[in-house]
């Protein structure tokens, strides 16, 4: 297995085992980040009936109209307020965070922060 292969699957299986603690309700949806190099991606996510209830990303046209890149803090933590604000309008004010298997540091911390800045209690 090459060292790219090794990487994948080690964030995988940190993936499989922080979903295996992390499930969201209705009343306590699943806040899912996603990273790449580029870009970064927020859901919230009922887990109950398979739902998304919110989304935002650094690919959204509201994101784009500020101007700012997609792969710093800064933008991580915009697209947490987004996702927060969309959530809230969706009547949501509490949920588990779920770092997607990355340590939680960097844009992944951004993002909590932004989100927590809007009104969203984890």
């Amino acid at each position: 297995m090459n060292k790219q292969k090794a990487k994948r699957a080690g964030l995988k299986r940190r993936e499989r085992r922080v979903r295996a603690k992390i499930f969201g309700t209705a009343e306590r949806p699943r806040l899912s980040v996603h990273r790449t190099n580029a870009h970064i991606y927020a859901q919230v996510i009922d887990d109950v009936d398979s739902k998304t209830i919110a989304t935002a990303s650094t690919l959204d046209p509201e994101f784009k109209a500020t101007g700012k890149l997609g792969s710093n803090k800064e933008a991580a933590e915009l697209v947490g307020k987004l996702v927060a604000e969309r959530a809230m309008a969706a009547g949501v004010t509490m949920v588990t965070f779920d770092r997607g298997g990355r340590l939680y540091h960097g844009r992944v911390q951004a993002l909590a922060d932004g989100a927590r800045e809007a009104g969203l209690k984890f």
